[in-house]
């Protein structure tokens, strides 16, 4: 099978397996809590089953079987990917079904990350030998970061992981923006006969597509902290076994300018007392606006494609 016949079983995966995970999150009734602090349009959502980020992870460890089994690079980014979506579906259960409004304590979930994060950093560097020459945006070529792998590495997975989970606020947005950051991730591999990248961003944003079918709005379903926690690592990850970590701000960019919406809105509301935005993360500023939901979605993709080519340049 050729490597997007890869793509087509993951899509499947996902698209398959979407009604039957709608079904049982209802039953289970593990529905959206939808907070009184944001858009009241939003209130809308209450009820909306979420943990539906197991509709994308699912293929992934399915298609790394069938078709990189021996490769433990790939394997170590299912480690990854994995451990972050479980951390989100601690999270989300414990939201859903124990009633505990704010999941697992900023601590408690924090050092869970570390810890992944850390465990993946040195696997790559200890038994892959990754290459430490990482490439510069804009064609400026690469730099060696010595020692400074380890600390970037794993500031560039929790940074990621967290900023998808800010990004996602509105039905496709997170899920649709993170498909296309995959793509760059695709093509990359392929321009670098770079298989396993290959495989798994590609399995990644089938995934993504099959459960865009269930995610666009109105949502049938959510991804939750199980999905948004394990966009980020996974194109954290990839960054780091592709070296491409320094242009990972921009292969991201819509996630950056979402996370520095929020810490501009709370510096400047906690120095001023005025805030900057009518509400953070920034999609919110402009549904406040006037846009409809769908606008915002679609013109925050276009951006998300800009910032990939401009990696890509």
């Amino acid at each position: 099978m050729t490597i997007w016949g890869t793509g087509l079983v993951a899509f499947a995966v996902a698209w398959g397996a979407g009604p039957i995970l709608i079904r049982i999150l209802h039953r289970l009734k593990f529905g959206q809590m939808v907070r009184d602090v944001g858009p009241q349009s939003h209130l809308k959502k209450q009820g909306t089953p979420t943990m539906g980020g197991i509709l994308f992870l699912l293929p992934l460890p399915i298609v790394v079987a069938l078709f990189d089994a021996q490769s433990l690079r790939a394997w170590a980014l299912v480690f990854l990917i994995w451990g972050f979506g479980l951390v989100g579906f601690a999270d989300d259960f414990l939201k859903v079904a124990l009633k505990r409004p704010l999941g697992l304590r900023a601590r408690e979930k924090l050092l869970l990350q570390i810890i992944l994060a850390v465990v993946f950093t040195w696997v790559v560097g200890h038994f892959l030998h990754v290459d430490r020459r990482y490439v510069l945006p804009f064609g400026w070529g690469t730099m060696d970061i010595g020692w400074w792998y380890g600390p970037l590495s794993v500031l560039a997975i929790l940074g990621s992981g967290n900023a998808v989970n800010i990004t996602d606020g509105l039905d496709g947005l997170a899920a649709g923006a993170t498909a296309i950051a995959m793509m760059f991730f695709v093509f990359w591999g392929l321009a670098f006969h770079d298989h396993t990248v290959v495989l798994v961003a590609l399995a990644m944003a089938a995934g993504l597509v099959g459960f865009l079918r269930y995610n666009l709005h109105p949502a049938r379903v959510i991804m939750g902290d199980t999905g948004s926690l394990a966009l980020g690592a996974a194109l954290a990850g990839l960054a780091i076994v592709s070296q491409t970590t320094l242009l990972l701000p921009l292969v991201g960019i819509l996630f950056v300018v979402e996370t520095l919406s929020v810490i501009i809105q709370v510096v400047s509301f906690r120095l001023t007392g005025r805030r900057v935005f009518r509400m953070s993360p920034i999609h919110h500023h402009f549904e406040l606006g006037g846009w409809p939901e769908e606008r915002v979605v679609s013109v925050f993709w276009v951006f998300s494609i800009l910032g990939v080519l401009l990696a890509w340049w």
